[in-house]
């Protein structure tokens, strides 16, 4: 079977890392991929993955039978769409969909319809409302772009001066562009973030393995959100009654709702939860695999993530038995100096082979080729992934990994997996 892969990142890169594992895939493309990619999969980067006429002339034209699409940029374009009309297997929601992604005024107007747990909320697209009530509530409290913006229009305001500033910045000073023109304000929920990926064919819903994201920049969860600075998985917050009261309150009340919205949702759902006392909330639906939290599930699965796939597209989930790793795994996230704000780019890297010799797996997030030189390319360069018994060893064997690897600046945070081993 040939597969496309949309996207160039290292969720993209561990999704086709995974599907190359399977034996019915014959061949693997990747629009644009990456050079960590390219060793597995034949890369296109002369295609914007934004060009959906153009995506899906390349899949005629090679024959291709499953596209994964892993951004949620193509998702929230319809790609889908635009494949499933053109008769290819894509997996993913539609563009009706991914709207729950897309748009956090639909996803929190949904969950409010269908009584499912999140934090109270309003939704403003006049500035000065959005001030006022800023000031009625107080703070703490948490300001949200609607629109996408790459993982970073969300600022949890410690003080009122904070918040009104970062509704200034989103609605007035466009800071996120059109994806601030109308903002979500929220109360500020507290407890411990975790991060449940699952299949789903629109009916059937199969949790992953739990996962929890470090966002802030520095160690002690300090400084600037970002896309996400490293990954553990399984996340012991998440403990099997947990993940079943989850989905159960959850992850299949959201299925229903969409379907019964006619916005029937197929591919992989995303729920950012945040374990209260009062039990587990949504803190936001993504509408595709979680980057950096796919470094960490996919490594833990056992089963053929191809045949996964296509039983998602098909409607036919529950007739899979989906099974995982006992251990754990870590990632750390070797970001570009002065990420997530302005960093330098074609800093040459070393040392990745020596780092994968040692065991690590190694996924390339925002690197490129120079002169047959591999260089950085992005805020965040590598994910580097290391598996094991448990936590403990999985984090161990990370930053040996880790330090192996060198470009000048390179950041990472020395505390990825904290909460876990405090549980310890």
């Amino acid at each position: 079977m040939k597969i496309l892969v949309i996207g160039g990142g290292g969720r993209e890169h561990t999704l086709a890392w995974k599907l190359a594992q399977s034996p019915q895939a014959e061949k693997i493309y990747a629009i644009p991929g990456n050079p960590g990619m390219a060793k597995i999969a034949e890369c296109e980067n002369g295609i914007s993955i934004e060009d959906n006429e153009a995506v899906v002339a390349f899949a005629k034209e090679k024959g291709v039978e499953l596209v994964v699409v892993g951004p949620e940029v193509p998702l929230t374009n319809g790609l889908v769409d635009a494949m499933n009309g053109a008769g290819i297997r894509a997996f993913g929601p539609t563009r009706a969909a991914a709207e729950l992604e897309g748009s956090k005024s639909f996803a929190k107007d949904i969950m409010q319809r269908y009584g499912i747990p999140t934090a109270k909320y309003r939704v403003f697209t006049d500035a000065a409302s959005a001030r006022d009530y800023v000031q009625a509530e107080g703070a703490p409290i948490v300001i949200k772009a609607d629109g996408l913006a790459a993982g970073k229009g969300v600022v949890v305001a410690q003080t009122v001066d904070e918040a009104l500033t970062a509704v200034n910045n989103i609605m007035e000073g466009q800071s996120f562009g059109a994806a601030g023109a109308r903002v979500v304000i929220e109360e500020c929920m507290f407890g411990e973030e975790a991060s449940l990926l699952a299949f789903t064919d629109g009916e059937t819903i199969v949790p992953m393995v739990s996962s929890q994201d470090h966002k802030r920049a520095y160690d002690g969860d300090k400084g600037p959100n970002t896309g996400g600075m490293g990954t553990y998985a399984p996340a012991p917050v998440m403990t099997k009654e947990l993940v079943q009261e989850a989905t159960e309150k959850i992850l299949r009340p959201i299925i229903a709702a969409m379907k019964k919205e006619g916005r029937p949702y197929k591919g992989c759902l995303y729920a950012g939860l945040m374990i209260t006392e009062a039990g587990p909330k949504v803190v936001e639906f993504n509408a595709r695999f979680g980057d950096p939290e796919t470094q960490v599930v996919l490594p833990l699965l056992k089963s053929d993530l191809l045949e996964i796939m296509l039983a998602c597209c098909d409607g036919r989930l529950a007739e899979q038995d989906i099974q995982w790793s006992d251990g754990a795994a870590v990632c750390v996230v070797m970001a570009s100096d002065g990420y997530p704000g302005g960093y330098p780019k074609g800093l040459p890297i070393k040392g990745v082979e020596q780092a994968e010799a040692g065991g690590a797996l190694v996924f390339h997030a925002g690197t490129a080729e120079r002169d047959g030189r591999l260089v950085t390319a992005g805020g965040r360069v590598l994910g580097v992934v290391a598996r094991a018994a448990d936590i403990r060893s999985a984090v161990d064997d990370a930053y040996a990994a880790v330090g192996c690897i060198h470009f000048h600046g390179a950041q990472y945070r020395h505390d990825i997996a904290h909460r876990a081993l405090e549980r310890l």
